[in-house]
């Protein structure tokens, strides 16, 4: 009979299933209670009844904290609605990538002001392309904005790991294009479910200890403007296609990366001197349109490939598809390589005996397991 009901009103079958209950709402942030075993996919439109001034707010499935449970991150302010008030799931992933204004607000409500004795510093991660390039900041936020196919969810799931047992807190902040047949080929079934996806191949999808995880829809195309609209974010990690044909693992584009760490000087003078001129010299290489170089040229070109190479990592999470164990290399160790490598302390050590391999010892010993991967000297 219910389901008679259901057809004769044209709602779809699962509309039962599809209706929560506000849990909390602060401000812009959401928590809404559903039967835990039709919880709203990551990504499901979700929409709540303001009867109040006859509207609806609308939102979607950022996290899934807990069995039932979802938290999302509304477009209006929805911290006057009381507990108990109708949420609808639509049944549907969000279409629509999150806009300047929109992530504004989402980082004002995500973010806390540091106490005058507690500055802003560096959460150090161990992976080297990151705390030298990108570095994220204890109890701040890192946007990962990638391309379908460059390891989002890879580099996303290698934070957890490796950060979730800190006392740091760091909100993670992963930009998901339109899900591609080329990456999740299920992607278009009927049914298919991001949450499980990622559960099926190992990832996380919510709170891990230190580490928080929120998804929001992204453009299909990176472009410079729409990369400016994360500037509200601590942290932005552009990964590349490009970084991924290349071979460069973790797929991370420095040049189109960014910090506040960096922006503001926080990290030191040092710090900063050896990023910029790192960015000079994979700018150069990056963008190289021919082969014919002076004896200088050649050089400079060699000592960009080592980095670009030494800037390669093998992750603990990737373990069973490298078959190398993860590796983890301290900042002052990443900072002085890199320095070095540009002054010319290693040009005795060939290109490719940097790739995918631990810190500076190591390299220059030649030790650790071959890469399953060849690195491409571009």
């Amino acid at each position: 009979m219910a389901m008679e009901n259901l057809k004769a009103r044209g709602l779809p079958d699962d509309f039962a299933n599809r209706i929560g209950r506000l849990i909390e709402a602060r401000g812009n942030i959401v928590e809404a209670l559903f039967d835990p075993n039709a919880t709203p996919d990551i990504l499901t439109e979700l929409s709540i009844s303001d009867e109040a001034n006859r509207r609806a707010i609308n939102f979607h499935v950022a996290q899934r904290p807990g069995p039932g449970v979802v938290r999302g991150v509304a477009r209006l302010p929805a911290g006057s609605l009381p507990r108990g008030s109708t949420v609808l799931s639509s049944g549907r992933h969000t279409r629509t990538p999150v806009d300047l204004t929109e992530f504004e607000g989402i980082i004002r409500s995500l973010s806390t002001e540091s106490p005058a004795d507690h500055p802003v510093r560096l959460l150090e991660t161990g992976i080297k392309v990151i705390d030298v390039m990108c570095p994220l900041v204890a109890g701040g936020t890192v946007a990962i904005a990638g391309d379908p196919g460059a390891g989002m969810t890879v580099v996303m799931e290698e934070l957890a790991r490796r950060l979730s047992g800190g006392r740091d807190r760091l909100t993670i902040l992963l930009m998901i294009p339109q899900p591609s047949a080329e990456v999740w080929p299920r992607a278009h079934e009927p049914g298919w479910s991001l949450a499980e996806e990622l559960k099926s191949e190992g990832y996380s999808e919510g709170t891990v200890g230190a580490v928080q995880t929120l998804f929001f829809r992204a453009e299909e195309l990176w472009t410079q403007e729409r990369l400016e609209a994360l500037a509200p974010a601590d942290t932005v990690i552009r990964l590349s296609i490009a970084r991924a044909r290349a071979k460069v693992y973790p797929t991370v584009d420095v040049l189109n990366s960014r910090s506040r760490l960096l922006e503001t000087k926080a990290v030191g003078d040092e710090h900063v001197a050896v990023a910029d001129r790192v960015l000079k010299a994979l700018a150069v290489l990056w963008s190289e349109k021919t082969r014919t170089r002076s004896r200088g040229a050649q050089l400079a070109r060699e000592r960009a490939l080592k980095l670009q190479n030494y800037f390669t990592q093998p992750f603990y999470c990737a373990e069973p598809w490298t078959k190398l164990p993860g590796a983890t290399v301290g900042i002052v160790e990443a900072l002085r390589t890199c320095r070095e490598i540009l002054d010319g302390r290693h040009d005795d050590v060939p290109v490719e005996q940097f790739y995918f391999r631990d810190g500076i010892d190591d390299i220059r010993r030649g030790e650790g397991l071959a890469s399953p991967f060849a690195p491409v000297q571009r």
